[in-house]
């Protein structure tokens, strides 16, 4: 059975968007993988987006936190806000406390991409602050390390990315992501997607981890906690 990569990501002004697509085509040109786009939900109204400039959405699938545990693994990207991931992704994260109490999403292989407005706004706070969230579902961090090879060292042009993952500048909103920042987007789809497909192939071995959790289910700690974290 192929491995399932879902790629799912928020982009405010279509700079991830871009980066997502990359790594798209970079985990699909791997043999027994299936690849898919999401987008989480928009938390802003479209009158505030309207007068923030942002661009119509693309034609995307919205995810839903129990549609995130289908995958085998999963590249979250996401613009940067004061060196972190932006509110919208981070309200998609907040709401998988299902997840996180079942461990649905333990063991499973993840990435990180992003975009930044400069060169000191993130490029790599944004994906150190990130990886909380991944350790806290127990997750297995992939991160693009120094296999693109000399395009890691590359000091002639601007490039954004990092060990930790692809990524872009967006600067004032005009700029557009470089070939360079491109042929690490895809290199990371096609690097994740080699791995998660070996970790698919070596299957579970110890069955769902959900019943390590016994002694806390039933209890009202934990209703409380799906009260206020619905799927």
């Amino acid at each position: 059975m192929a491995a399932k990569i879902y790629i799912v990501y928020y982009s405010m002004y279509g700079h991830v968007a871009k980066l997502a697509e990359e790594i798209e085509k970079g985990a699909a040109s791997v043999e027994g993988v299936e690849v898919k786009l999401w987008q989480v939900p928009e938390t802003l109204s479209d009158d505030v987006l309207a007068k923030m400039g942002g661009p119509p959405k693309k034609d995307v699938p919205i995810i839903t936190p129990a549609e995130l545990a289908e995958a085998d693994g999963v590249i979250f990207g996401f613009p940067t806000r004061f060196g972190m991931m932006a509110a919208q992704f981070k309200a998609f994260m907040d709401a998988t406390g299902g997840l996180w109490r079942t461990q649905q999403l333990a063991g499973k292989p993840a990435g990180i991409f992003y975009s930044t407005g400069s060169q000191g706004g993130g490029q790599e706070t944004t994906p150190l602050t990130a990886i909380t969230q991944l350790v806290h579902h127990g997750m297995i961090f992939v991160p693009v390390g120094y296999t693109f090879g000399a395009g890691m060292f590359e000091m002639e042009q601007v490039k954004g990315g990092s060990p930790y993952g692809s990524g872009t500048f967006a600067g004032d909103g005009s700029r557009v992501a470089t070939e360079l920042e491109l042929q690490q987007a895809f290199h990371q789809g096609k690097y994740f997607a080699g791995i998660a497909k070996k970790l698919k192939g070596v299957g579970e071995l110890n069955g769902p981890l959900s019943p390590l959790l016994g002694w806390r289910q039933g209890s009202r700690w934990e209703e409380e906690l799906v009260h206020q974290t619905p799927l």
